[in-house]
């Protein structure tokens, strides 16, 4: 016995697929797309693994290879050939950025073609610490009263992140 279907037999005819709408859309959105691509990258901070501290150095070639150290009581900022050049420990609000922000700009006056900076940080530092750190090592910022206008200068951008030495005896 044959069944017969319901409502008989029906057209297969296939139908046309109109991607007008969707060509349309993509011609704005792929352009779009790449264009906010650029300005993300503008927000990314590249940063560098410092050099081992163990090399030989020939005397003529010490140069400035400045080191800021972040430690629980204090922030050092030093030279990794010549040694320590201030110590800022911590105030009742916290750590000195103040006082480390004067420190680094008199060290780029100094040295005005230096723009790298290695900053090691003990374990347990407060990721906000090395962000309040980073931004100052990386522009100083002061009030021009005859103007009255906020001048941002750049000081150390190159930023290499690393841990710091052991003290022995804990500072």
């Amino acid at each position: 016995m044959l069944r017969r279907r319901r409502g008989g037999r029906r057209d297969s005819d296939t139908a046309d697929l109109n991607i007008t709408a969707f060509m349309n859309l993509m011609v704005i959105l792929v352009p779009f797309l790449l264009i906010t691509a650029v300005f993300s990258r503008l927000a990314i901070l590249e940063l560098y693994l410092p050099g081992s501290s163990n090399e030989p150095v020939e005397p003529q070639d010490l140069t400035l290879q400045l080191e800021v150290t972040v430690r629980k009581h204090q922030i050092e900022v030093g030279d990794r050939n010549l040694g320590t050049l201030g110590v800022y420990r911590n105030t009742e609000d916290g750590y000195d950025y103040e006082a480390l922000s004067k420190k680094l700009a008199e060290i780029k006056k100094r040295y005005p073609g230096k723009t790298d900076v290695a900053i090691l940080l003990e374990a347990e530092i407060p990721y906000d610490t090395l962000v309040q750190v980073m931004d100052r090592v990386r522009i100083a910022v002061s009030i021009d009263e005859v103007e009255a206008t906020i001048v941002r200068t750049d000081l150390f951008p190159d930023i290499s992140i690393g841990d710091a030495p052991v003290v022995d005896g804990g500072a």
